[in-house]
């Protein structure tokens, strides 16, 4: 059995109080991402159903999808949403030396500058996995690392769309970073779960902002 936290508990949050997990505001804001992109017709699908709420988000793109695919890399950028880091090849710092992992990242933040987007610092480590020195090195090279308060699970292929979606719509509270992929592993979860969820968060009066 798969166990992970759904909604990320305060300990956790104060344990590890240089990442950021919320963006707490009175203004009903909430932070949707995306993870493992820029994907072919996924992402693209994925941005129209932002688009029908004027809704933006955060891309943590990995880069070598971005490598293959500039022009929907360059699409998420022209429509709006940030983007963040999420390294070159999609590496678990918890298997990967500190050097290979920072020169991975950096590899990245190539990718991502050869599309003269802004100076990108945002980082999200792959399935959460990141040292502390690698933590440390990366935020001394300026970067904020993004974590999440509510992980929709929609990679998770042993769930059902519907328990996604409760994992969304029962946890999101003002200032909730929620997490999601743009992927063809999670695209079944993901094409049931986002639409509806835009919905219901929606008509509760959140708004959908990126994360600077």
């Amino acid at each position: 059995m798969k166990f992970y936290w759904i909604k990320t508990n305060l300990l956790i949050k104060k344990l590890f109080s240089k990442y950021v997990w919320d963006i707490p505001n009175t203004e009903n804001k909430i932070y949707l991402t995306f993870d493992d992109g820029p994907t072919p017709e996924i992402t693209e699908w994925v941005l129209q159903e932002l688009q029908k709420y004027n809704a933006k988000a955060s891309f943590f793109c990995i880069g070598n999808n971005i490598e293959k695919y500039p022009e929907i890399f360059s699409k998420v950028i022209t429509e709006g949403h940030s983007i963040g880091n999420h390294t070159f090849n999609h590496m678990n710092g918890w298997k990967t030396s500190t050097e290979e992992y920072i020169k991975n990242t950096k590899l990245c933040e190539s990718e991502i500058c050869k599309l003269q987007t802004p100076n990108c610092k945002l980082f999200r480590p792959p399935y959460g996995k990141i040292k502390a020195l690698q933590s440390k090195k990366l935020r001394q090279l300026g970067y904020k690392i993004i974590m999440w308060d509510v992980l929709s699970a929609d990679y998770d292929t042993s769930i059902s769309k519907e328990k996604c979606l409760k994992n969304v719509s029962n946890n999101v509270t003002a200032g909730s970073v929620i997490v999601f992929h743009d992927s063809v592993k999670a695209f079944t979860n993901l094409e049931y779960t986002l639409p509806k969820a835009l919905k219901i968060l929606s008509e509760r009066g959140f708004l959908f902002e990126k994360i600077d």
